[in-house]
């Protein structure tokens, strides 16, 4: 990924409390519902649909569907955001 990507992808997920919140629910639980997610984080149906498919087209999320239902987990084990001085945002996902 060129280093413009990734600090546009840093952006991006930092840059969104509510996506943070996604992710800090996602993570904690494994697989949820977007309502159920929605009940967690505190906010509406509509945001949390909106921040789980931007997270799923960065490849940060997977995404089930059985009929209606759609079920969302992480694809990573670990996700880690450096900053230091004098150097590009480092993101490490495992």
């Amino acid at each position: 990924m060129s280093l413009y990507n990734r600090d546009k992808r840093a952006e991006e997920i930092l840059g969104s409390k509510g996506r943070i919140r996604v992710l800090e629910v996602l993570t904690e639980s494994g697989e949820l519902n977007i309502s159920e997610v929605s009940r967690r984080t505190g906010l509406n149906y509509t945001s949390v649909e909106r921040h789980l498919m931007k997270l799923k087209n960065m490849g940060l999320l997977n995404e089930k569907r059985y009929g209606k239902i759609r079920i969302f987990e992480v694809t990573f084990r670990s996700f880690h955001v450096g900053f230091e001085r004098g150097r590009p945002v480092q993101l490490d996902i495992n």
